[in-house]
């Protein structure tokens, strides 16, 4: 009798717990990701998932966004994780959604992934199309520099990028976040980093070529004769030191030499609350990207305008 007390118990209390880290922490609701032949890995399609307390959609374009929307002024969003801002950022609190909501007659599409780099963005657009864009809005990181696809299996290999749920909340829980912190402490070793992690810790990528991407969507946007604006974003140890790192220089120089609208980062008033971690953008610093991102959208619209009437 007291044994089946103690079973009774026992199981009550595992679906309570089960159901508890389900609802309360959204384990088993990950957002997923697949394989690509032409751009590594993307979002699956499809998804609306509630994850740490934060709404997660992805469209059936895999983009972090609503659905297009042919009725509104089309601005392609493209870049990493900053931009996606990852499962610790709510829908309505990342960059592009604010942007959408202040500018009604616009729609950013936020075609982004952790750790994705210009080439990426580039491969995408050529496969998925430009969504009759007016202008294009690329993020990048110094490291982007030489962020070169090498199109390692990453999807269902590390834990950042699953391609299946997780069947049991409990196993996931300890699985995915109790292990490898064990491992550790006790073993010092390691898990293998996924590729937004080393971009979390400020590890450099080490192509050997410039990455081919910015050239690429530069040609593309001459093509369809629209604006390419790339936004440098700082990492936390050039925020400190109010400079970008040699690969960040890289950049500029491409842009300078290529007539490229560049926003510089540095230029505006971010301090540490703006981020979450050395890289990504607190919920505070996706307001302030937000920011930037009207101002200079509203200045590109003015500058049309002027240029419209001068042609009359």
């Amino acid at each position: 009798m007291i044994k089946t007390k103690i079973i009774f118990r026992g199981l009550i209390f595992i679906l309570i717990s089960e159901f508890s880290l389900r609802f309360f922490l959204g384990l088993c609701h990950a957002p997923l990701y697949q394989e690509s032949s032409k751009y590594e890995y993307i979002f699956a399609p499809n998804q609306d998932n509630s994850r740490f307390g934060n709404q997660i959609q992805i469209n059936s374009f895999s983009q972090r966004s609503n659905e297009p929307d042919s009725t509104k002024i089309t601005i392609l969003g493209l870049g990493d994780s900053v931009l996606s801002g990852g499962t610790q950022s709510d829908q309505n609190n990342i960059a592009t959604s604010i942007f959408n909501n202040q500018m009604p007659n616009y729609q950013m599409l936020n075609i982004s992934v952790g750790s994705w780099g210009p080439d990426n963005c580039a491969a995408y657009l050529k496969q998925k199309g430009t969504f009759n864009a007016a202008a294009m809005f690329l993020v990048v990181n110094s490291h982007d520099a030489y962020d070169v696809m090498d199109f390692q299996p990453v999807v269902g290999n590390h834990n950042s990028y699953p391609e299946h749920q997780y069947k049991l909340a409990w196993w996931e829980l300890l699985d995915r976040y109790v292990r490898p912190r064990v491992n550790k402490i006790f073993t010092k070793k390691n898990e293998k980093l996924d590729p937004d992690e080393k971009a979390a810790q400020g590890i450099q990528k080490k192509g050997l070529v410039f990455n081919p991407g910015f050239q690429e969507l530069k040609i593309l946007s001459d093509s369809l004769q629209i604006p390419l604006i790339v936004y440098l974003h700082a990492e936390k140890t050039e925020l400190h030191n109010q400079e970008y790192n040699n690969q960040g220089n890289e950049i500029i120089e491409w842009a300078t030499k290529n007539n490229i609208d560049l926003i510089k980062e540095l230029d505006f008033d971010f301090n540490d609350l703006d981020y979450r971690d050395v890289i990504h953008l607190s919920d505070n610093g996706q307001n302030k990207l937000a920011k930037i991102m009207l101002t200079h959208i509203k200045k590109i619209q003015i500058l049309n305008k002027k240029k419209i009437i001068n042609d009359i």
